[in-house]
């Protein structure tokens, strides 16, 4: 019985290394096949769940407002009707119900995130339209009691370069001894011609005066890029890149454009048809533009969510996770990863 019971510790010990080594091999393995740092897992770029798990170990989501606000190229200010490719909602077809209060949009959105993450928390997220677009005294009080809750992680504010006034600046600022406050700038192109031929309603210099303002507070920026606008080209695509990758910038979004139901940008395309991007263009652009970018840039996002029911083209982009997923496999077959040609 003692050399039976032995002979069990011993294989108990053996087995037990063996196990140890394969995980450690493994691990060796992962590693080497996959050289970016800023990864726990097969992604060759600095996901935003990367940061968020490292930042407030643990799973946080964002749950999307509507804080009815407007925009200055909506109302007369610097243009009518909006950015042609924007939607009624302000690009806010997944944020809260107009009629509803923030913070029951808020609880309701928590809600239902919880269901799929028990133990995940909250970032309250601004999304549609432009939302520092308002008195200081108006964001104030949208802001502030989001600022004092301490069941929320972080708060997040999709805006413009336009709409950012120094003393706006000055009060997100102050709220960042509370929460973590994320600055979201819808940017798009570089390029100022096609700015113009979407109505974007502002220019290139004044997204970098913006840039630059923010640059020296604690404010963390996102900035917002589309591909297949009208009229550009792929090298276009990739100067946008090129040109973030040198800004003071934390985070980017990369959307591929999608003509959607009830815009100017649908009205354009059905009398005059432009070229746009196929799925296997748009994954190599993407790829490139990665590599441009620096490795400590988060990347938030690379591909959108059209809503199915009024998406018009490109009808691929609605299987999003199989477009991450070839992304992921071709930057391995590549054997890239983001800011290889970060220069």
């Amino acid at each position: 019985m003692a050399e039976s019971a032995g002979n069990e510790q011993i294989f108990h010990l053996f087995f037990t290394v063996c196990v140890i080594l394969c995980y450690n091999t493994y691990g060796d393995i992962m590693s080497y096949n996959n050289p970016f740092p800023y990864s726990d897992d097969n992604k060759r770029y600095h996901t935003w769940n990367y940061y968020l798990k490292h930042r407030f170990h643990s799973k946080v989501f964002k749950v999307p407002l509507n804080a009815n606000f407007s925009c200055p190229n909506r109302d007369g200010t610097c243009g009518v009707g909006g950015c042609t490719f924007c939607s009624a909602l302000g690009s806010g077809d997944y944020a809260g119900d107009i009629h509803d209060d923030l913070f029951r949009q808020f609880d309701q959105g928590m809600q239902m995130m919880q269901r799929k993450w028990p133990a995940g928390i909250p970032m309250a997220y601004f999304q549609a339209y432009t939302n520092t677009y308002a008195p200081l005294p108006v964001l104030k009080a949208t802001f502030d009691p989001f600022a004092q809750r301490d069941d929320i992680a972080a708060i997040s504010i999709a805006t413009r370069a336009d709409c950012l006034e120094d003393d706006k600046i000055a009060y997100l600022q102050s709220l960042c001894t509370d929460k973590e406050i994320w600055v979201e700038l819808g940017l798009q192109s570089i390029h100022d011609d096609t700015a113009q031929r979407i109505n974007r309603g502002h220019t290139y210099a004044q997204f970098l005066d913006c840039v630059e303002r923010l640059s020296h507070t604690d404010l963390k920026i996102a900035v917002h890029l589309m591909n297949s606008l009208p009229g550009e080209n792929k090298q276009q695509m990739l100067e946008t890149a090129a040109a973030l990758a040198k800004l003071p910038v934390h985070a980017v979004k990369i959307h591929m454009l999608h003509i959607m139901e009830g815009t100017r940008m649908a009205q354009e395309y059905r009398q005059s048809p432009f070229v746009m991007l196929s799925r296997e263009e748009y994954i190599d652009i993407v790829i490139r533009q990665l590599e441009l970018l620096p490795a400590e840039m988060i990347i938030q996002r690379l591909t959108g969510d059209g809503v199915k029911e009024a998406l018009i083209t490109p009808l691929w982009t609605l299987k999003k996770v199989t477009i991450l997923n070839d992304i992921d496999k071709e930057m391995k077959q590549r054997n890239t990863w983001q800011g290889k040609y970060n220069t």
